[in-house]
């Protein structure tokens, strides 16, 4: 995989990931379409489902690409039925789809501004702009601290399971993705130096747990 391309959008249906990969043919858009088992990661629990389709474009992409999907939505807005749950929100709550334009599709997201159009609340596109620029500066926001999974990975280290490796690993390294493209690291500067130290900490344990597993054979031999 080139490391160009990073997730986009993930998907639990491949029907959904492949109407998107049809869109980003139709306007030029390189990407890659990938089916996933589920990966390991400390901020959630095992679920049913155990496969992701995640189509991934590159980081300068981005912001285009959330244009065009957004206007690829124009038409259809207007021709929704007025029973469509938005038309039931709040200003304050149609508000806050703008605000949080990465938690909701782009329909809903061009719905939640003509509404408030309508409502007599039009929202200009540079109001848009310092709306998004400011989630951006919020989701950038290390997530809150991972003490339960710190503790679990030492833990773990110290009896030299190898899980302890991946819970440092992503500790340490973990990364998001913002709506822009940029990529973050997850964690606080605390939880990533827990992440480090379980790493190497549970490598040291696992090399020795197998020396002296090994021993007797090798002093059998001499």
């Amino acid at each position: 995989m080139d490391p160009e391309f990073i997730t986009y959008q993930k998907f639990n249906d491949p029907a959904l990931a492949e109407e998107l990969a049809e869109q980003l043919d139709k306007h030029h858009i390189a990407y890659a379409l990938d089916e996933e088992s589920f990966r390991f990661d400390p901020g959630m629990v095992l679920s049913h489902a155990t496969r992701e389709y995640t189509v991934k474009i590159k980081a300068e992409d981005f912001e285009k690409v959330n244009e065009l999907l957004k206007q690829e939505e124009i038409e259809d807005v207007s021709k929704i039925d007025q029973d469509y749950y938005l038309f039931s929100f709040t200003d304050d709550e149609l508000m806050d789809v703008i605000a949080k334009a990465d938690e909701w599709n782009p329909f809903d997201i061009v719905l939640a501004r003509k509404l408030l159009a309508e409502r007599g609340k039009n929202i200009t596109d540079e109001q848009i702009a310092i709306i998004h620029k400011k989630r951006i500066e919020e989701l950038k926001a290390p997530d809150a601290p991972q003490t339960f999974w710190i503790v679990i990975g030492y833990l773990v280290a110290l009896v030299g399971g190898v899980m302890g490796i991946f819970i440092g690993w992503y500790l340490f390294k973990g990364k998001k993705t913002l709506p822009n493209g940029e990529r973050v690291f997850e964690y606080s500067e605390n939880d990533r130096h827990h992440g480090k130290r379980i790493f190497y900490l549970s490598i040291v344990v696992f090399v020795i747990a197998v020396g002296f597993k090994l021993a007797p054979v090798f002093s059998k031999n001499y």
